[in-house]
């Protein structure tokens, strides 16, 4: 909607019914809906390829929900993160045909038209344990959103290391591999050490006392000897989702 805003605008000046200047002063605002309390950017799908991604912590259920609202209304479609119980229902309640993933704390409303995988290939999510579950299906979620072919492989830590083997044929046919461990942070090396492609490294904030709350998972995945690992920040699934979106569509 932006570029065909975008390309009206152009024509105007073009046919010389908006003077250059005047195009410049509405560039400079058009793209951003002021709410007083947030100002939407509209341009990011133009800009990044995906619409811009609501943050919902420490924002209030109201103020999420007028951000959610004018996205829905730009793009037909949003995606909330890191969403709390209330801001979730709150959300359900006004469309009720999102997708609400507790585990993950998302709501994510879906284009009409439904999404059309453009990805040129399979991102496949790996968790090392149950524990790390919340990060990695915000991951798996994000990545979907971002009109990705997702597949998920949870479970497989090294401390039975096996059941990372028994995987090794859907590991090695994705175009990149997002990989949730937290604890000793360990199995990004050993995912490493299997694949051809891009293995994106989130540490969790899993783990006991001396886990430093990911720290340690942290340093283990940022001194890995496998080539090809890079690490995201502490549970930070959204922003491994995000890298591995424009990994799989060519853009990086």
């Amino acid at each position: 909607m932006i570029r065909q805003r975008l390309s009206a605008l152009l024509e105007e000046v073009a046919h010389g019914t908006k003077r250059p200047g005047d195009a410049i002063d509405e560039l400079s605002t058009f793209a951003i809906e002021d709410l007083g309390f947030a100002k939407v950017d509209h341009a990011r799908p133009a800009l990044q390829g995906y619409p811009e991604v609501v943050f919902s912590e420490g924002k209030t259920t109201e103020q999420v929900e007028q951000i959610c609202g004018a996205l829905e209304r730009e793009n037909g479609s949003f995606l909330a993160t890191r969403a709390d119980g209330d801001v979730r229902a709150a959300l359900q309640r006004r469309y009720p045909s999102i997708e609400v993933n507790d585990i993950a704390r998302t709501a994510f409303l879906a284009p009409s038209q439904g999404l059309n995988p453009t990805g040129r290939g399979t991102i496949v999510v790996v968790s090392a344990g149950t524990s790390d579950l919340p990060v990695a299906e915000e991951a798996a979620v994000v990545a979907r959103a971002m009109c990705n072919e997702v597949a998920t492989v949870y479970d497989v830590g090294v401390a039975g290391i096996h059941r990372v083997l028994t995987n090794a044929p859907v590991l090695r046919g994705a175009s990149v591999v997002i990989v949730v461990a937290g604890m000793d942070g360990a199995l990004p090396s050993v995912v490493g050490g299997l694949v051809t492609v891009p293995v994106i490294a989130v540490p969790t904030s899993v783990g006991y006392g001396a886990a430093f709350g990911g720290v340690a998972a942290l340093l283990a995945m940022l001194n890995s000897c496998a080539a090809g690992v890079t690490v995201v920040n502490i549970d930070n699934g959204f922003g491994a989702a995000a890298a591995a979106a424009r990994i799989n569509r060519g853009d990086a």
